[in-house]
This record gives C-alpha cells, structure tokens and sequence, in this order.
C-alpha cells in the first residue's frame, strides 16, 4: 500500500480524499491543514487530521504527500519546502512559471534524496502529454488548445487572494468561431484574446473598492491581463445558487498535414468534460503518486514532469497485465 498524505484540504484536498478511497493500492494517512484542525470535517470516516506543523514528524509514516494548495502563492513555496522531506505530487499550474518551480522543486528533491512530480493535472499535465504527442506525430501542422467552458480552480483561487475579495468563481469560455475553423483544418493564427473570453463572478467585502478589484483582476499577469475579462460583481447567496458547481473541461487538436506537398489533412483531437474540475484534477494526481512512489523506490532523486513518467507508472496494473489487457 502507498501511503498518502494530504496537504491543504479545500476543493482539491477533498477530492484527493475521494481519489484515494478510490485506489485499491493506496491508503490515506492524514490530511494536513493550516487552518484549526479541529474544524475540519472529512470526507471519510477515521481520517486523521493534524496541522500543517505537524508535518515534518511524518516523515517515516507517508510516502508521498499530494500538495493541494493554490498555485499563486501556496505552490511555489510549499513545494519546495516539503519536497526535501517527502516525495511530493503537486498541481502548479502558471505556465509561464513552470520552469523556475522546476528547478527550485528539483534542487530540493535532490537534497533530500526525494521525488517530486510538478504540474500534474490535465492542464498542464493530460494536455500537456497530447500536445507533445500529436506534434511528434504530425510535425508539419498547428497546435490548439481550447478550455472550458468552465470553472477554473487556480484563476478563481487568484481572484480570492485580492484584498476586499471574499469568494469568487471564474468561468473560462472558448470562441466557438475560433474552435470551429480549427476543427475545419483552417489552420487560423490565432492569438489569446481570440481564443477565449474570460467571465468573472466575485462576492466583495462590504465597503470594499469594487473598481480597485475590478482593475486588478484585469490586468493580473499570467491570469487575465491578456484576455477580454468581464468581472460581475454579486452577493454570497446568488454564488452559492448560480455558481456552486466546478465543471471544466477543453480540448487540444493538432492540424497537420502529411503526404507529397501536404496533400492530406490529419486532424487529432483530445477533449475532456468534467463534472468536477477537482475530483478530476485530484484524481490524476492519484495516479502520478503511483508515479512518484514507484521513481523513488527506484533510487531516483529529483524534480519530474508528466513528460517523464512511463505511462505504465501510472497504473496499479502489472506490466504483464497492461500487455494482456490494453495493448
């Protein structure tokens, strides 16, 4: 049995709760929080909750710990710091950052002789594997990605971090002209803001600047200041009716062209729909904990992305099976 930590324990957190219960070869060894322990209520029966604090003295009893915090600003130094302790999963998520988590994650891994797989999920993480995939098959083409409509978990949760912001959900939605020319093999150049719009549903603090918010979610970089972002400002209740669910989802396709001169058009296409962002992105994690587990008993030390995990790594399936099964 793989035992699992939790860190952090909001939308994420959960569903790792639920991942976990999931899988017949791991176990959950406690869910770690910064907030009072005593106030949490877990999904399952018996779970142990202990304070982020308590963390270190785990080291003997969990095999790897699944970080569920934010991306903006849990992430980047919680990863680092525990993966010198644990081997460590994580979903970080700001693209443009990837590399420096990398190399920040992966010194510490080293240092303690650890594994850490980084931006696990399904964006960055599935999609990423698809898009690697489809441009190695097809290297003359065009490469898409499309997500939503849907809830967005590090967006919403860069929302929340705002002064004078006290929850809020924001929806990414796709350009259905730009998805449509490119399911056609029109192959459109298309930049970020004609891809998607970016719709924005915060509940604000009594007495709180709305235009200060307003402004700052627009032009946060990384996050919105590249796209047409439209902010709604609402009360608790009409959140909890209207936006209480976490659906998501996307595509990446990939246009290419094969044959003498391109002659013939190939199109790969890989979609996602979610009911639940978390419980999905929670469960991809589970599987890259397999992945972490199994690098580590190797001996292998340091920082790893979905790009070097063998995709057998991710089942609890023997190879013999896997061949047997699914080839």
């Amino acid at each position: 049995m793989i035992r699992v930590g939790i860190l952090g324990y909001g939308n994420l957190g959960r569903g790792m709760e639920y991942a976990i219960s999931q899988s017949a070869d791991m176990e959950l060894c406690c869910i770690f929080t910064r907030r009072e322990p005593s106030s949490i209520k877990p999904a399952m029966e018996g779970v142990r909750i202990c304070s982020v604090s308590d963390a270190p003295r785990f080291t003997q009893e969990i095999d790897v710990m699944v970080l569920c915090g934010g991306s903006a600003t849990d992430l980047p130094e919680q990863t680092p710091r525990f993966a010198s302790l644990f081997n460590v999963v994580d979903s970080f998520d700001t693209h443009a950052n990837i590399p420096e988590h990398f190399s920040k994650v992966d010194a510490a891994a080293k240092s303690g002789g650890k594994t850490a797989i980084i931006s696990a999920g399904w964006d960055p993480g599935l999609f990423s594997i698809n898009r690697l995939m489809a441009e190695a098959i097809l290297p003359s083409g065009s490469s898409y990605t499309f997500w939503g409509k849907g809830v967005s978990q590090g967006h919403s949760d860069a929302i929340r971090r705002i002064e004078g912001v006290a929850d809020a959900k924001q929806y990414t939605i796709p350009m259905q002209s730009a998805l449509d020319a490119v399911r056609n093999g029109d192959n459109p150049e298309l930049g970020t803001r004609q891809k998607h719009t970016r719709e924005c549903f915060v509940v604000a603090h009594e007495g709180a600047d709305l235009s200060r918010i307003e402004r700052e979610i627009v032009t946060m970089p990384n996050y919105f200041d590249e796209y047409d972002t439209t902010v709604h400002f609402i009360s608790a209740r009409e959140l909890a009716s209207e936006h209480a669910g976490m659906p998501h989802g996307g595509f990446v396709i990939r246009s290419g062209a094969t044959g003498k001169g391109g002659e013939n058009r190939q199109i790969i296409e890989y979609g996602l729909k979610l009911d639940s962002n978390p419980e999905f992105t929670a469960s991809v994690l589970a599987a890259c904990t397999r992945a972490a587990y199994r690098f580590n008993k190797e001996g292998a030390a340091g920082c790893k992305t979905v790009f070097d995990i063998p995709i057998a790594y991710l089942s609890s399936k023997s190879g013999e099976e896997l061949r047997k099964e699914y080839l």
